[in-house]
């Protein structure tokens, strides 16, 4: 008598009867099941199982037809798994896992061989769907897992002694990016912990993670979890990556996706998150487009946020997030908006030393080119803020965001008077010989601007502006060089300090040699100007003459330099200029 032919309730009987037996065989075969071969053959054994099964189901039939076509895909990936050196507890948890969910296939399959299924339909149909999406992760975590390559180095790694410590981290690396793709939620918080454990060792161990592509899999990481402890984590690791030089491209390949990823820590995540995601964002807040993004999607509104009521640390690197976006001149209304002068004032009077560095750089970014920004600035007590900073600045490379501030404000009239009255001359000439080249151009650039009126250059002349910036004249870089060159420019139109100037022993051959038209990106109007205030002087016009000037001015002349032939005529005294001969 056929099976099929017995009442249903006995038929369905014999069927659990079948899996129990089924399930109990593989509870003793996986006792002495320890290499993952074994493994793939034993899960094999149950997908068939499963699709034998499937065969005879009688609800839920179309379910099951899409389920066996998942299984057909499913029997390819276990296929090739059993042709790949295998011999690793990556695979081998995997593959329990996938026995385990075939088994309960087989369960599930054998309860829908009656039309009735016992649990009742609903539940069935649910437990038939929740199936499904298992088998749907398990099979993609089976396809990462092959094409990783990972299972067929891991012999390798083992089998050689000489094996170097870099391959052995790249094996390692590679491995955990590639655990860092399947399993469940507890096994990638387990591997974030040993990532983040081989990034922190050394900057070399970053630079092979993100060779081996570890960056798209954490935004991948970040986009689909909902675990705080699993996006404090990755966005720890995001900003490790960020903080060495040779990674920043990676994550700025990354784009938007990764933006608006970091800007959604900032708004709900925890404390360590969010000073993390805005170390990582200090690298993508340089162009504008990303710019124009987080202003679009409320970025500033919770960076300041964070400047209010974050923690000191996270106070400052968001303020350097926001003197970064401060630059873009088509998302100061989002500043404004914002009542961000205000907050970054106090922040700029309240923070740690760094938070107040970064909270006037982006204040002096945002009232560039706006004088009314400036005058609020000015009314709200900014000056005086800025000058507490200066005199309590923990070191010289801090002071070069307040030597700018200075500058942006010096360039408003109305409050270049109170800023002498300040005594920021004095400040302003104390740095221009410090070590921190950024620092000494933002001096001279400022001397430039507060050099307004005879009296103030005067003033700078007197203080001992002139011989720091006769030294600068000497840097290696042109842009240091050219910040020296209009400064003195300025200084001269006072004739008081001609005789400082002549008194420099290096003071016009430096200038001279700036006018020789290799050196590019210098304009060549300031060293004509220099020079052109003292020329009157024989002793000057000799040493002009000795440096070199007649044959640089002669260049300058035919390629049509403003001033350069005029000085060239004063310099030759009205001569002949064809008897000094060309070089």
């Amino acid at each position: 008598m056929s099976v099929y032919s017995l009442p249903s309730s006995i038929r369905s009987f014999l069927s659990l009867l079948s899996v129990l037996s089924l399930k109990v065989a593989m509870k003793v075969s996986e006792k002495n099941l320890k290499e993952p071969v074994d493994l793939v053959l034993s899960s094999t054994e149950v997908l068939l199982s499963l699709l034998d099964s499937i065969t005879e189901t009688q609800s839920f039939k179309g379910k099951w037809s899409l389920m066996r076509t998942k299984l057909s895909a499913l029997q390819t990936h276990l296929s090739e798994l059993s042709s790949a050196a295998n011999d690793n507890a990556l695979s081998a948890d995997l593959l329990r896992s996938l026995s385990a969910a075939l088994s309960d296939g087989v369960s599930l399959s054998a309860c829908c061989h009656n039309p009735n299924p016992p649990g009742g339909k609903l539940k069935t149909q649910n437990d038939i769907d929740s199936l499904a999406a298992k088998i749907d992760s398990l099979s993609r975590d089976l396809e990462v897992l092959i094409k990783s390559g990972v299972l067929c180095e891991n012999g390798a790694v083992s089998s050689s002694s000489s094996y170097s410590k870099r391959e052995t981290i790249r094996a390692e690396t590679r491995n955990l990016i590639t655990r860092l793709q399947i399993g469940t939620t507890e096994s990638k918080n387990s591997v974030l912990d040993s990532l983040l454990g081989l990034l922190q060792g050394d900057d070399k161990n970053v630079l092979i993670a993100v060779a081996q592509g570890v960056v798209p899999v954490l935004v991948t990481v970040l986009d689909s979890t909902s675990s705080p402890e699993i996006k404090e984590k990755t966005v720890t690791a995001l900003a490790k990556i960020s903080t060495v030089d040779s990674s920043k491209h990676v994550l700025v390949a990354e784009g938007l996706g990764l933006l608006h990823n970091l800007l959604r820590v900032l708004e709900s995540c925890s404390v360590t998150a969010k000073e993390n995601s805005c170390i990582a964002l200090q690298v993508l807040c340089h162009s504008k487009e990303n710019a124009r993004a987080i202003g679009c999607r409320g970025g500033i509104s919770s960076l300041l946020q964070i400047c209010q009521t974050g923690t000191p640390n996270c106070q400052a690197v968001a303020a350097a997030v926001l003197k970064s976006l401060a630059v873009f001149g088509e998302i100061k209304d989002d500043f404004i908006e914002e009542n961000a002068i205000m907050i970054l004032l106090h922040l700029s009077n309240s923070g740690t030393a760094s938070a107040q560095e970064n909270a006037i750089g982006c204040l002096c970014n945002l009232v560039n080119g706006d004088d009314n920004l400036k005058l609020i600035v000015a009314r709200e007590g900014g000056i005086e803020s800025l000058k507490n900073f200066w005199d309590s600045s923990p070191s010289i490379q801090s002071l070069e965001a307040p030597v700018q501030m200075v500058r942006a404000l010096a360039s408003c009239p109305l409050i270049a008077d109170f800023l002498v009255d300040h005594d920021f001359l004095s400040r302003i000439a104390s740095v221009l010989s410090c070590g921190v080249l950024g620092v000494r151009i933002a001096a001279a650039r400022a001397v430039s601007d507060l050099g307004y009126t005879a009296r103030t250059r005067k003033e700078l002349g007197e203080i001992g502006s002139i011989p720091p910036l006769v030294a600068m004249l000497d840097g290696k870089a042109v842009e240091e060089k050219d910040a020296a060159a209009k400064a003195l420019s300025n200084l001269m139109a006072y004739a008081g300090n001609h005789r400082i100037f002549k008194n420099e022993e290096r003071g016009i051959p430096s200038v001279v040699q700036l006018l020789d038209p290799v050196i590019h990106n210098l304009d060549k109007k300031s060293p004509i100007s220099i020079l052109n205030a003292v020329v009157d002087s024989k002793t000057c016009r000799k040493t002009m003459v000795a440096a070199g000037a007649v044959a640089y001015l002669q260049k300058l002349v035919d390629m049509e330099v403003d001033g350069a032939k005029k000085l060239l005529h004063r310099l030759c005294n009205g001569k002949l200029w064809g008897i000094f001969s060309r070089p």
